[in-house]
Formats: C-alpha cells, sequence, structure tokens
C-alpha cells in the first residue's frame, strides 16, 4: 500500500485574504499563533505522514476548503522524508481512491448537493434502522453471580427517623442583658 504525506508551504489560493486563511488554518489544526506563523512562514512543512490516498486528499480538501494550497506526495520507502518527489495534489491515486471504500462499504452512501459537501462524498454513513416500540435494545444479557456478603448485622431505620446525629436537649443559655442601658444625647 502507498503512503502519502501532506505539505504545507504557507501558500493561500488566488483571490483568498492571507489574514482569514491563516485564521481558518489555525482553527482547523487548533494552533497556537506561534505555530500558525510557523507554519505560514514560507518554508515546507510536512502536516501528516503516512496516510493512504483517500486521508491525504481528505486532508488536502480541508485545508483547499479553508483557503490554503499544500500537495499529497507519496512517501518513499527508503529515503528521508526531506527529499520526497513531488506530485500535483490532483494526481491518480485521489481518483482511484473513492473506488476501493466505496466496494467494501456497507452502510449508505451520501450525495453530494454541491461543491462543499462533495468533500464529504466519501463519508460512510452507518446502516441503523429504528427499532419497534417497546423493543429491547440490549441484545445480550450478561449473567451476574450474587456475591456471598452476609447482611444479618444489617438493619434499616424506622420511617422518619433522625439518622444524623442525636439532638441534645438543653437550652441555650441566654445572656443577662439587665446592665444595658439605652439613653439619647
Amino acid at each position: 500500500m502507498a503512503e502519502f504525506q501532506v505539505v504545507f508551504s504557507g501558500e493561500v489560493q488566488a483571490g483568498v485574504d492571507a489574514d482569514l486563511a491563516q485564521a481558518a488554518i489555525g482553527q482547523l489544526f487548533q494552533l497556537s499563533d506561534g505555530n500558525l506563523q510557523r507554519l505560514f512562514s514560507g518554508k515546507r512543512i510536512v502536516i501528516k505522514q503516512g496516510l493512504d490516498a483517500a486521508t491525504a486528499d481528505k486532508y488536502r480538501q480541508a485545508i483547499e476548503r479553508a483557503g490554503a494550497l499544500c500537495t499529497v506526495e507519496p512517501m518513499a520507502a527508503g529515503s528521508d522524508v526531506s527529499a520526497p518527489e513531488p506530485v500535483p495534489a490532483q494526481a491518480a491515486p485521489a481518483e482511484n481512491a473513492p473506488a476501493q471504500p466505496a466496494a467494501a462499504s456497507k452502510g449508505k452512501k451520501l450525495q453530494p448537493r454541491d461543491n462543499y459537501m462533495a468533500a464529504f462524498a466519501d463519508v460512510e454513513a452507518p446502516d441503523f434502522d429504528i427499532a419497534p416500540v417497546g423493543s429491547d435494545l440490549q441484545e445480550q444479557y450478561r449473567d451476574f453471580a450474587p456475591l456471598d456478603i452476609d447482611l444479618a448485622a444489617l438493619s434499616l431505620a424506622p420511617v422518619g427517623s433522625d439518622m444524623g446525629e442525636l439532638k441534645q436537649d438543653h437550652a441555650a443559655d441566654v445572656p443577662d442583658t439587665s446592665h444595658l442601658k439605652l439613653e439619647d444625647k
């Protein structure tokens, strides 16, 4: 299986404000300002590596929706990461990728309503059914063996009994205030 890497060089799509693209990429990857400035420094940075073609294409589409440009490159088997041969982002592996998951898919396929939703065309929606009213949702139950605990020493208090601290029946000492007087001056 071929492995790919997503490479970003800080390039912004034509007609897109650079600040808006930076903010969108920062939100997409949850980057701090320092990391965002480092990402848009113009240097070649490998964002993600070891991806299959479909996943690498999803990264590329998400970055393009944010207003930036990136390339998807195949990873060379024996060479280091810094010197792979560049391949355009619209390469043939991205075209062949949707056919493979669709053949193995058991769920329902989403049909895109516009260009934005076309990015999510490869999402496999689960094929859930709604159970009839009153049906048991748990498929199987596990039997639990009761623990052998001696509860003979325990008893229940009668209804309405005070479970807190015992009340003490002593009246509060009222201080003698007979020596105090109020006078107007």
